[in-house]
Formats: C-alpha cells, sequence, structure tokens
C-alpha cells in the first residue's frame, strides 16, 4: 500500500512539474511561415528557428503554410493558443498589406498578435528574365509603353511587396503590366530565371545568388539608397522613377495574448540572434538590414506601416482582381 500511495505521489508531482515547466521546456515551438520554402521569409524564419532554438535549448520547428498572401497561416496563427509554442514569421504583405486587399481577411492585423521583432528589412530589385534585352529602367519603361498590359511582372501573391513595387512602378512611370502571382517568391523566381514572365520585383536577399551567378539581371532596387551589396545598381529615385521607395521586411509575432514573461523571453532571445556579430555579417552579406527590434517599437511601427500602405493603397486605387 505504501508502494501505491508513494508512485500515486510521484505521479502528481510529475504532472505538477510538467504543468509548471518553463516556456518552451514542455513541447517542441512551431514557427509558421505563411509562405512556400526557399523564399525569403522561409529563408528568415528557418534562421530564426535555428537561433531560438540553439539559445532556448527547445526545438523550434518551420512549418510552411502558404495561401493568400500568407493570410492563411497567418488566420491559423491568429486563431492558435497564445502559449508561447506556435510563432508567426512573415513579412509585411500578410501584417501591413494584405488586409487592405483581400476581403473578409481571417484575422485583424492590429489586434489579433502580439509582436516580438521586426527581424530584418531590405529593398527590393527590379530583375529582369535572362532573355530580355532591357539594360536599364529606361528600357523597361520603353518596352511597357510598345506592349501595354502584355509585359508580365512575378510577384509572390497578390499583397505582397513586390506585387505592390510593380504596382507603384507602373503607377509612377504611367505605364501598363500585367502581374502574374504565385503562391510565394520561391517559385516566382523559378519562372523567371525560366524566362516563363519578364520582370519582377524581388527582395534583394531572395535573387542575389542568381545576380551574382548571371541568371538575373539587376536594374534598379527600391531603398532610398544603393545596396551595399549591389552597389552598380541604382536606386529607382536614380533612375527616374520617384516616390518608389519601398523596403520589405520579415517580422516574429505571435497569437495575441502570450504570458508576459514568455513575451519578454521570447523577445529578448530573438532579438539577442539577429544581433550577433556572426548572424548579423551572414544577413548584410545577403543585401539585408538587421532592425531587431523590441515588441515596443514593433507595435508603433505596424501602426504607422499599416495606415502607409492603407493610405497609398487607396490613393492608387489598387485593387486585387
Amino acid at each position: 500500500m505504501k508502494k501505491v500511495l508513494t508512485a500515486i505521489v510521484m505521479a502528481c508531482w510529475t504532472t505538477a512539474a510538467m504543468a509548471q515547466a518553463p516556456w518552451p521546456q514542455e513541447k517542441p515551438v512551431q514557427v509558421v511561415v505563411p509562405f512556400p520554402a526557399g523564399g525569403a521569409t522561409d529563408t528568415i524564419g528557418r534562421l530564426m528557428a535555428e537561433q531560438l532554438q540553439r539559445r532556448l535549448n527547445q526545438s523550434f520547428v518551420v512549418h510552411n503554410r502558404p495561401g493568400a498572401t500568407g493570410t492563411i497561416g497567418a488566420g491559423a496563427v491568429a486563431r492558435a493558443a497564445p502559449d508561447g509554442y506556435t510563432l508567426m514569421m512573415s513579412s509585411l504583405g500578410t501584417y501591413v498589406i494584405a488586409p487592405h486587399l483581400i476581403k473578409s481577411t481571417p484575422y485583424d492585423a492590429l489586434q489579433d498578435f502580439d509582436y516580438i521583432t521586426v527581424a530584418v528589412q531590405a529593398p527590393n530589385v527590379l530583375v529582369a528574365a535572362p532573355t530580355k534585352t532591357a539594360r536599364s529602367v529606361q528600357d523597361v519603361i520603353d518596352e511597357l509603353k510598345a506592349r501595354p498590359g502584355q509585359v508580365s511582372f512575378a510577384n509572390s501573391g497578390f499583397g505582397a511587396s513586390d506585387h505592390l513595387s510593380a504596382e507603384v512602378f507602373l503607377q509612377q512611370t504611367r505605364t501598363d503590366g500585367m502581374h502574374v502571382a504565385y503562391k510565394g517568391g520561391a517559385p516566382a523566381i523559378n519562372d523567371l530565371m525560366g524566362s516563363q514572365v519578364d520582370y519582377s520585383f524581388q527582395n534583394v536577399n531572395a535573387v542575389l545568388p542568381h545576380i551574382r551567378a548571371g541568371k538575373l539581371r539587376p536594374l534598379a532596387v527600391t531603398g532610398d539608397k544603393r545596396s551595399a551589396v549591389l552597389p552598380d545598381v541604382p536606386t529607382l529615385t536614380e533612375a527616374g522613377v520617384p516616390n518608389a521607395v519601398i523596403y520589405s521586411w520579415q517580422a516574429l509575432s505571435a497569437p495575441k495574448g502570450l504570458p508576459a514573461g514568455v513575451k519578454a523571453k521570447l523577445a529578448d532571445a530573438a532579438i539577442a540572434a539577429f544581433k550577433d556579430a556572426e548572424v548579423a555579417h551572414k544577413l548584410e552579406d545577403q543585401g539585408l538590414e538587421v532592425v531587431a527590434s523590441t515588441p515596443e517599437a514593433f507595435s508603433a511601427f505596424q501602426a504607422r506601416e499599416f495606415q502607409r500602405w492603407k493610405t497609398l493603397i487607396e490613393e492608387r486605387g489598387i485593387t486585387i482582381e
């Protein structure tokens, strides 16, 4: 009888200890990337998962859940338990653009997430397919005017930054092109390299290896200054296209309602990971700029970006067909 009681007591202690296990020791953490594997956001998500796993001594597993410019995966995250075991690494398309373009978005971008950190930002780069003869932005403009509505621009999904970059470019040059939407950056880039589409505004880090290998031709970047990894490529402003400064960014969030202690621990680990000198150097070599903002700074930035894109989309009459 004594042994039975002892076993019961031990089982109760074990159950209580498991229930009170400090995050994230209870189980592996799922990091949802709402885009296909191989794109810019997926790359940053996997780097984040690797760094958090190393720093927090637990498995962080990336789960790709693409569709509808990231809104399907984001909706699933918004509905998940706010216990720290479901996180999301996504881009500005999901956080601040798609909500203004997609009807019945399955989440409230301002209310349904706890914002942890904006990890990185980067300009997009206008790249041409290998078979295109364009050597400058003016060449692209001339082609658009000669073939209105027929020149194609690949993007990672309607509402993503590459889609909006092309929209702004067409608006500012008073031309008309054809948008071709994919379910992520990787398939868009593959078709671009195969010359199935003509041009694309892709994240610098996503296409830099292909540019260096001579498989894609860079024509301009969307930043307010030239990219450190593409110093010979002009900005759109330098190329004669004003008011087209756009930065893509990737950020980590979680379902709204994280316990304060979990949020602080997660944010500290994520920020430290991207401020690590070795990690930062690796990212900067790919054309990314480390941001590693605090949750408070991310929340304020989110509100500003949300309003900025709302205003831009309404003023330019941008819609998803």
